[in-house]
């Protein structure tokens, strides 16, 4: 086993806690919280989340979730501005980041999931959108009107797009649940002004 490639990649991983994303940038948001990896670990709950409700093996779609985005530690990240004057060598960078390591599986699992026609892979797409909901939920919630538009559309284009691009129908009702839930309903029952030994 090639520890020294592995160690690097271990570095290289953790670097993904210092990529914003860049929707901040459209969204006019200075959110230094949202940021690769901390998007990623949500994608993957959700994914195992989603998962279950499918009845399709959880782990095999944590791991996609975790690797969604993995291109993008060497590539950044775009928004839809930046996207239509870029090209990125995804499965360039796959091979060249995942593809070297002492065993293959992350390279499959990662490119799996980019070819989105596995069950599995597209319920990692769809927490990948839902975060995306989520997100911008809590962004509405904190008065951010340019999210309001993204979630709502504009004028008559009122349907969601995240959610009417997701694959599965129970992705799309977990989504609506959330456009129905504040972002602080989770703790409003658990809130108490007494200590417990009192």
């Amino acid at each position: 086993m090639d520890d020294k490639r592995l160690a690097q990649f271990l570095y290289e991983v953790g670097s993904m806690r210092r990529l914003p994303r860049m929707h901040r940038q459209t969204l006019m948001v200075s959110d230094t919280a949202d940021n690769i990896a901390s998007h990623s670990y949500r994608v993957a709950i959700i994914g195992w989340v989603l998962a279950k409700k499918e009845e399709v093996d959880p782990a095999k779609v944590v791991m996609m979730c975790l690797l969604h985005d993995i291109a993008e530690i060497r590539s950044g990240d775009q928004n839809w501005i930046h996207k239509r004057y870029t090209e990125v060598a995804e499965g360039e960078i796959l091979e060249d980041q995942l593809g070297t390591l002492p065993f293959n599986d992350l390279y499959e699992v990662a490119s799996e999931y980019e070819k989105r026609e596995s069950k599995e892979a597209q319920i990692a797409k769809d927490a990948d959108l839902l975060d995306q909901v989520l997100l911008l939920r809590e962004y509405e919630w904190e008065g951010n009107k340019e999210a309001t538009v993204w979630l709502h559309g504009k004028g008559e284009d009122t349907e969601n797009r995240q959610i009417a691009t997701m694959h599965f129908e129970s992705s799309k009702e977990l989504a609506r649940a959330v456009l129905d839930e504040n972002p602080s309903d989770w703790w409003r029952d658990l809130f108490t002004n007494k200590r417990r030994d009192q």
